[in-house]
């Protein structure tokens, strides 16, 4: 046994596959919102998503600052 035996990639993908399936994947696109069928939990999750549009929309403006 030499060194290096444990070294070699024989067997070993050369390449990765993505961790979640293409299938499973959406793009992201807003869904039409209906404020007469939506329960609490949309409303929560509604407001959650402003405030995450707001932190990276303050993000990017402070960002555009630093870049002056």
């Amino acid at each position: 046994m030499g060194r290096d035996e444990h070294h070699h990639s024989k067997g070993k993908k050369k390449y990765k596959l993505p961790q979640t399936p293409e299938h499973q994947k959406h793009p992201g696109i807003d869904v039409e919102f209906s404020e007469q069928i939506a329960d609490q939990d949309d409303f929560e999750a509604l407001e959650r998503s402003r405030e995450a549009d707001e932190r990276a929309h303050k993000r990017e403006q402070e960002q555009m600052r630093r870049n002056r």
